[in-house]
């Protein structure tokens, strides 16, 4: 599959993380998405997280292996983004579980809002997705 044949990722649903910290994916992004996923931090340092397809995260993870890691700043941004990545499972009602250190990192409680951002999936908290939204130059 070509990257012009890869699935998008649009829109945004309302969803509430269940009490054992578990997200119902909607089914229209799951479908693409498929049963296993990457779930890291943003990779642009949003109070985000992002789901990947695999294959998607290890594309885009050869951009760092690619960078000069003599850099000490593309080491931390590499550190930051891939300490606590990991290999989700999606279960038969379509369901994610999120580790409290992620949630804790993006401020997920109960609401959550899953934004399609074309090749990846961002899960916000209301609260920071209206900061964003309201601090961006955006038009």
């Amino acid at each position: 599959m070509t990257a012009l044949e890869a699935p998008r990722f649009i829109g945004i649903h309302e969803h509430n993380l269940d009490p054992k910290g578990r997200l119902t994916l909607p089914a229209q992004l799951r479908r693409d998405l498929g049963q296993s996923c990457v779930v890291s931090k943003s990779q642009f340092s949003d109070p985000c997280l992002t789901i990947w397809r695999s294959q998607d995260f290890n594309e885009f993870s050869d951009r760092y292996l690619n960078a000069d890691l003599e850099d000490v700043a593309a080491r931390r941004r590499l550190r930051f983004w891939s300490s606590e990545a990991f290999m989700g499972e999606i279960d038969a009602t379509g369901r994610l579980a999120i580790p409290q250190r992620l949630r804790d990192y993006a401020n997920l409680t109960k609401d959550v809002l899953v934004v399609g951002a074309l090749q990846t999936i961002e899960l916000w908290s209301v609260e920071a997705w209206n900061f964003h939204m309201e601090t961006q130059d955006v038009q």
